[in-house]
């Protein structure tokens, strides 16, 4: 029966509540407890959830759908269009330096920005040491 359920079996309960109201008081999962549905039938209503339900968010970790994805995928490059078409239109004497490429904005599975502030702060410090450490090794009385 917990197989049925999966890793995430609140997410389950919520979901068939949810997409099942037809099935009574706690849903598909009281039904089958009642013998009115078979494991089987249970089976097929937990595997066929659909993508934007509890139970697959909860699988992926995130909400994103694959339109969001493909959203981020666009502000990202229509940003990186508007940087090289103003880069190819600037003015040299005015504006010798070019303008510097935007970043990729953030999706799931990505370090937040403070990790990376955290990390990008840890590396300096990593760096500092080893230079401090060399220094002292090569330069008598330092």
């Amino acid at each position: 029966m917990l197989d049925v359920l999966g890793d995430e079996p609140e997410a389950v309960e919520a979901d068939l509540i949810a997409r099942y109201p037809g099935y009574g008081r706690g849903g598909p999962l009281a039904a089958f407890w009642r013998g009115e549905i078979t494991l089987r039938l249970l089976r097929v209503m937990v595997e066929h959830l659909p993508p934007d339900s509890a139970t697959a968010r909860a699988k992926r970790g995130h909400d994103w759908q694959h339109v969001d994805f493909a959203a981020q995928d666009t502000a990202d490059l229509l940003a990186l269009l508007v940087t090289q078409f103003a880069n190819a239109h600037r003015d040299p004497k005015k504006y010798p330096n070019p303008l510097p490429l935007p970043e990729p904005g953030w999706r799931p599975g990505d370090p937040l920005p403070d990790d990376q502030a955290a990390a990008e702060d840890e590396r300096r410090a990593t760096a500092r040491d080893a230079y401090t450490r060399i220094t002292q090794q090569l330069i008598p009385g330092g």
